[in-house]
């Protein structure tokens, strides 16, 4: 009965428009399987609830997990409408005003859309609905914005200013390897191998890469971990007893005051990883080689770093083009 429905739904879809597919969806499920659970009595929250439980199992972080949560959520608080009932026009209204109320950026409203789109793309492949109604809506155009990196001279004035070799240890290795700040607070000291100016990284999705660091780095951090007097296997920790593993924060908020310090705009773990990329792409490295090393599962992430530096392209066009 159930392959009957489909073909019969896949047959009527070349003559109908998608809500009048999605009203005969429920009128075969209804008649046909009368004694069976439908998707029509599935609620919103428990559509949600499966799509995160999937992500979940996908390997996504918590972080990414409650992103998805509170997009959505946000979502059908202000659509009523069942997820199965809802229309293309409905979702476009909300995100204009979304960015209307809440004075967001493009960029901003579109990491909405991408957000929205990944749960009704989920919910169509699983056949909780017939077609998402995000198909016809687009990526939102933005501007490219050129986007800074740390300079030498910032750099030497950030490891001079370092006043534990601590946060020494973690600029050189931020500056040095380009892994995430997640990443970073996940190391455990057996995951260095500062012989081989090396450590293994478990990046998104749980997904283990090998990344490297320079001189400057197995310096640093040798000089560090042989001031510890602590247990904690963790590579990093707070500089006070009981000597936990250092979060998240505590490295942006380190590096922030450490930005203000020395008068250098918007100092944060990212642009240490966006600085090496770059230098990495202008020095010749091949693009794919650099996206192994940050471990972007899509090349087009890594293109991202590919157009910053402009005089990069001025000094290639001299070269060849002049």
């Amino acid at each position: 009965m159930e392959v009957k429905r489909v073909d019969s739904l896949n047959e009527m879809s070349e003559y109908q428009r998608i809500a009048q597919m999605k009203k005969l969806q429920e009128v075969l499920l209804k008649n046909l399987a009368p004694d069976t659970v439908t998707h029509a009595e599935t609620t919103n929250e428990e559509y949600l609830k499966l799509f995160l439980d999937a992500k979940r199992i996908e390997g996504c972080s918590e972080r990414t997990i409650q992103y998805y949560r509170t997009t959505a959520e946000h979502l059908l608080e202000r659509i009523k409408t069942p997820i199965r009932k809802m229309t293309t026009d409905e979702i476009r209204t909300y995100l204009v005003e979304y960015q209307q109320n809440g004075h967001c950026s493009k960029v901003t409203v579109d990491n909405i859309r991408r957000n929205i789109s990944s749960f009704f793309s989920w919910l169509e492949e699983e056949d909780y609905i017939l077609k998402s109604p995000m198909r016809r809506i687009h990526k939102i155009k933005t501007k490219t914005v050129v986007k800074e990196v740390i300079s030498d001279e910032s750099m030497e004035r950030m490891r001079d200013a370092c006043t534990e070799l601590r946060d020494l240890a973690i600029i050189d290795l931020l500056y040095s390897t380009g892994i995430r700040v997640g990443e970073l607070v996940q190391l455990n000291i057996s995951d260095v191998d500062l012989e081989q100016r090396e450590c293994i990284v478990f990046g998104k999705g749980e997904k283990e890469r090998r990344v490297y660091f320079d001189a400057k780095a197995k310096v640093h951090l040798a000089e560090y971990l042989g001031s510890r007097s602590d247990t904690n296997p963790a590579l990093f920790v707070t500089l006070d007893a009981p000597y936990d593993r250092l979060k998240i924060s505590g490295v942006e908020i380190r590096l922030r005051e450490l930005g203000r310090r020395l008068s250098i705009e918007r100092v944060h773990p990212h642009k240490f990883r966006r600085t090496m990329a770059t230098r990495a792409i202008d020095k010749g490295m091949p693009i794919e080689q650099v996206q192994k090393i940050l471990g972007h599962s899509q090349i087009d992430t890594t293109m991202q770093y590919a157009i910053v530096n402009q005089n990069n392209v001025k000094t290639s066009h001299r070269r060849y083009i002049a």
